[in-house]
């Protein structure tokens, strides 16, 4: 039994704040000295860089759609293991899950396998009594579900404020904590959200520091703590990277990153290096060349769109990547880099795909599998994924497509050339591992044996 005091920040609804909120407590508990672990339900790769930017750990996801609601809890222990308290930062509304599968996906269903009771973050802006049938809806809706307490946010004055705790007060919720509506510690955003910590960390240091303040002031942190101590232990064990078999050489994977590429989830390293490899990072917007010693290149999601200039500028990595004949899988901003044009700039033209900006959001989960032997997958390998894109790509599929999505409709996405796979799709490595194992197995094999 494993006992990590830990707490879910949920909502009504997307837009009332909990990455506001949870940045702020895991800033304002982290300048205790405590050691905190910040988590995030869904497949959102933005706020975890936010709670890595306040805690010093790794940011983590907990995504019962993508990984299994058997692997939550396994993957909270591991990524959590040390902490003196886990926050848990919700997604979407408190019951929203994948489309059409219920709970699954859903904030209510990782914090009923994470036994972690629940505080809801209520945009308080535009009600008075009102917000106690709103809480009292959300308390006693899900009786799996423990709420235990909330947190008022962009309140308008003391007067509002007291407002809403008399309000509450009949809820037999408790009122943790009240926020004013202060803009300047808001987070910027754009097209996919939230604009990542490593394209304005100066800027984000500065709101993080002002979001602690601001959460000291508001909040009863004390009760807080409290609160996540009460959570039970787990009786779980903690997820570690398996270890099929390491090659007698262990290969350089190269991993893009830096500010167009922050798309990545931790555990995919953990993977890698389990697997037998050494995971040396490169910035595509920088780095002119590949790593010393490359055998493999990953390059996952990221915006590519918003640096096309910067990263078609740097020709002499564009042109080491094309030479590089290694084996490459690439997610989504990795497939635009590879195509050979970006918005009519050229990129690495190692995938005869030309890609653009739209106005359309392709989000989502999907249900995919694997058409091709690739560097990845055999033919057969099933997958759960999702999509996070407003660009498209012609063609869509090569001649070998990588994927053959089965849910939420049938249709072929992705490229299988030679050493390559590229798509949209998103997978989380967790819970496919033989997909790391897999590739780190034909890096090792690679170059082939002369002759």
């Amino acid at each position: 039994m494993t006992h990590i005091p830990r707490l879910v920040l949920a909502a009504p609804a997307s837009g009332s704040g909990k990455t506001t909120v949870a940045t702020g407590l895991m800033a304002a508990f982290a300048e205790r000295g405590m050691a905190v672990s910040g988590h995030k339900v869904g497949p959102d790769y933005i706020d975890p860089g936010y709670h890595a930017l306040v805690t010093g750990r790794p940011g983590r996801n907990l995504d019962a759609y993508l990984c299994g609601p058997e692997r939550v809890a396994p993957l909270f222990l591991h990524g959590a293991a040390g902490a003196e308290l886990a926050v848990v930062e919700g997604v979407m509304g408190l019951f929203d899950g994948a489309s059409g599968l219920g709970e699954t996906g859903s904030t209510a269903q990782v914090a009923k396998v994470l036994r972690a009771p629940v505080v809801l973050v209520v945009d308080a802006s535009s009600q008075s009594r009102s917000v106690a049938a709103l809480v009292h809806g959300f308390a006693s809706w899900d009786t799996g579900v423990r709420l235990a307490g909330v947190i008022l946010n962009k309140v308008g004055s003391a007067r509002h404020e007291a407002l809403l705790r008399e309000a509450l007060e009949e809820s037999g919720v408790p009122v943790l904590g009240a926020l004013l509506r202060k803009p300047q510690v808001s987070a910027p955003s754009r097209h996919l959200g939230l604009v990542p910590v490593a394209e304005r960390r100066a800027d984000a240091v500065d709101a993080a520091s002002a979001l602690a303040a601001q959460v000291r002031a508001g909040v009863d942190l004390d009760a807080v703590l409290a609160l996540a101590r009460s959570a039970p232990p787990l009786p779980d064990t903690p997820w570690e990277p398996p270890v099929v078999s390491r090659p007698a050489r262990r290969p350089v994977v190269a991993v893009a990153g830096g500010a167009a590429f922050t798309f990545a989830y931790t555990e995919h390293t953990e993977l890698l290096r389990a697997a037998g490899a050494d995971v040396v990072p490169f910035d595509p917007l920088r780095d002119e060349r590949l790593p010393e010693g490359t055998s493999g290149v990953v390059i996952g999601g990221g915006f590519p769109e918003v640096y096309g200039p910067e990263l078609s500028a740097n020709s002499r990595l564009r042109a080491a990547v094309a030479r590089f004949s290694g084996p490459v899988a690439a997610e989504c901003a990795g497939l635009l880099y590879l195509g050979r044009e970006l918005d009519g700039l050229p990129m690495c033209g190692v995938l005869d795909v030309s890609a653009r900006m739209t106005g359309r959001l392709t989000l989502g989960y999907r249900e995919a599998v694997a058409l091709e032997e690739s560097v990845l997958a055999v033919p057969g390998t099933r997958v759960r994924g999702h999509e996070f894109h407003r660009t498209t790509t012609e063609p869509g599929a090569g001649p070998r497509p990588a994927w053959g999505m089965t849910r939420p409709e049938r249709r072929v996405e992705g490229f299988v050339r030679e050493n390559v796979h590229a798509s949209y799709l998103h997978v989380h490595w967790a819970a496919e591992p033989g997909l790391a194992q897999r590739f780190v197995e034909r890096c090792a094999a690679w170059p082939p044996p002369a002759g």
